[in-house]
């Protein structure tokens, strides 16, 4: 296991969207580990590291309420923008005016966790490419409030409160006690091949109100 980080994240909305569900969103009953991922890569990314979430405590009851979105009826295609790379005239845009649809979503209102996961080195690690040196970098965004982008609770709408927990002594006991199964949850996708991207599973159990997320090799694919 790499150098580990301790944050919690909070927010008045989050929507981390069942794929199951086409039209209408539905969130999962907590964060997902890709969400949680996408979350510390706001704060620190580099090609040289991975990170992999290890544990998911929630702190809070979990609650839905119901909300309206604005979301656009049609997505940018891939094969329109490589024509367009290789000459071809054609626009490369959705106009949000035309496809404009307000659509129904089943969002997580109040949200707080508190997220463990820790970073390995990837093969594009270079010979600077210590694991104290990208520690610290981390450890000096998180404390400096600085970010590449601003982290969001699964879509960009619902902004995240990050902050970082420097001692596991710390951390906030949560509220929910007893064991509950919340079947199975993104995990996240496999990119090993951009063409056939993966997604990939594992079977969510919440036991006082703490998730322990299994290895990449251990989920299903």
């Amino acid at each position: 296991m790499g150098y580990g980080i301790i944050i919690r994240v909070e927010g008045s909305y989050a929507l981390f969207t069942r794929p199951e569900m086409k039209v209408e969103r539905v969130s999962y009953d907590v964060i997902t580990p890709s969400a949680a991922r996408g979350i510390i890569e706001a704060v620190y990314w580099k090609p040289a590291i991975r990170w992999v979430i290890d544990k998911i405590h929630v702190l809070r009851e979990i609650q839905f309420t119901n909300i309206r979105r604005n979301e656009v009826s049609s997505k940018a295609s891939v094969d329109n923008a490589l024509q367009v790379m290789k000459g071809a005239q054609k626009p490369l845009y959705i106009a949000a005016t035309e496809t404009r649809q307000q659509r129904a979503a089943m969002v997580l209102k109040d949200v707080d966790y508190v997220i463990e996961a820790h970073f390995d080195l990837t093969d594009k690690a270079g010979p600077d490419d210590t694991q104290e040196k990208h520690y610290n970098v981390v450890l000096r965004r998180l404390r400096n409030g600085q970010r590449f982008h601003t982290p969001c609770l699964g879509t960009r709408e619902f902004p995240a409160k990050v902050t970082l927990i420097e001692d596991k002594d710390d951390i906030p006991k949560s509220p929910l006690v007893g064991k509950r199964d919340l079947g199975y949850m993104l995990y996240d996708l496999d990119f090993s091949n951009p063409r056939d991207i993966q997604p990939m599973f594992f079977r969510a159990v919440m036991e006082n109100g703490v998730i322990v997320v299994p290895k990449p090799e251990e989920v299903r694919r």
